[in-house]
């Protein structure tokens, strides 16, 4: 998978072939201890450029349980 980030801040997450063909069998994604480390550095270090390029009115919403998220 990868991240391609905009300059507004919005994110694709775009995955492979491979990797699309593994959640449509699975229906999950599985992350070892190494992976899942990977992917939680490429998580952290997108956080601290989002909050860089976010206009002002997204920097300061806050998301609580009941936050409906709503995908495209």
């Amino acid at each position: 998978m990868k991240f391609k980030q905009y300059p507004d801040g919005s994110c694709d997450l775009e995955f492979s072939k491979e990797e699309i063909q593994i959640i449509n069998k699975k229906e999950k994604l599985y992350f070892s201890d190494v992976m899942f480390r990977h992917f939680g550095n490429e998580l952290v270090s997108m956080v601290t450029t989002w909050n860089e390029k976010f206009n002002e009115e997204t920097k300061n919403k806050m998301t609580f349980k009941n936050t409906k998220i709503e995908g495209k």
